[in-house]
């Protein structure tokens, strides 16, 4: 059984904010490479215990996060893809997919870091349907007949996973105390709105991970699909904030039977939105 793990670095217990835990350079990004390739292992850990007989871990975070020198050994790392999405997951050989460290889509209420791509997006949707990050790599993962069975971050995350996955086992490291969707802010504004969370001291979070990977193996019964509500063709709105420079703009982009494909579409031609109603037409929810 061949396990990809893709990792992030806003969904760890622990890091706490953006302007100094999450980039290179800032104060606490050394800990918080420390503390999501923790959770990692965990995983890990928790993985080869449920039956796993390889784990691949992909470190999704911009400008990389997982410390290679203290990962498991017994695990590969991948760092890098020929394009965008799949993320590798087009190789073949996977069993199933599973996330450490995920953080919740743009617009979420009470999430902790929450953004989609950057902190510069209001939007991604596929078909009327909101989705993040995760939701990037698990509708992948389901044109590609891989179940997604582990997806550890913060508590509006694993919610939005069932949503998307049902009957995907999920762990929550920390929790969002921000009401709202920030709708109001800009990109530079959404940055700093939701950097207010509850965590769970980062060896009591370890062991709940790998708890639930092993326990994630070991289940009977494969996750629902999510692709049953997203029936091609796929069409992808792409909403971005304002800026100090910019206005909302907006991007529509199309693929005929391909969910990876529409997503590596360009963004561009990017059309100022204007009419708050036109707006209301575009989000999803």
């Amino acid at each position: 059984m061949r396990i990809y793990l893709m990792t992030d670095l806003e969904g760890v217990a622990g890091v706490q904010n953006a302007a100094a835990w999450i980039s290179p350079g800032q104060p606490y990004y050394p800990l918080a490479r420390q503390l999501l390739t923790q959770e990692v292992n965990a995983a890990v850990a928790g993985f080869f215990a449920g039956g796993a007989d390889s784990v691949l871990v992909a470190d999704g975070h911009g400008p990389g996060a997982v410390d290679i020198q203290d990962l498991d050994p017994r695990a590969e790392f991948l760092r890098g893809w020929p394009q965008s999405w799949p993320c590798g997951l087009e190789e073949g050989g996977y069993d199933a997919v599973a996330w450490v460290g995920q953080h919740a889509k743009s617009r979420t209420p009470l999430a902790h870091l929450a953004h989609t791509q950057s902190f510069g997006y209001l939007e991604l949707s596929i078909n009327g349907v909101a989705i993040g990050e995760f939701g990037q790599l698990a509708l992948c993962a389901g044109e590609l007949g891989l179940p997604c069975v582990f997806a550890a971050g913060d508590q509006a995350f694993t919610e939005e996973a069932v949503r998307l996955v049902p009957g995907i086992r999920t762990v929550a490291v920390k929790r969002g105390t921000r009401p709202g969707r920030g709708d109001e802010c800009t990109a530079e504004q959404y940055a700093e709105r939701n950097s207010a969370a509850i965590h769970l001291q980062p060896r009591r979070a370890c062991e709940r991970i790998r708890a639930a990977a092993e326990q994630a193996l070991r289940a009977s019964r494969a996750p629902a699909s999510c692709l049953a509500r997203l029936p091609a063709p796929y069409r992808r709105t792409t909403i971005l904030r304002a800026t100090a420079a910019e206005p909302v703009r907006y991007a529509l982009a199309e693929h005929p039977d391909s969910l990876a494909a529409v997503m590596r579409l360009p963004m561009a031609p990017l059309t100022p939105v204007g009419d708050p109603a036109r707006l209301r037409e575009l989000l999803a929810d």
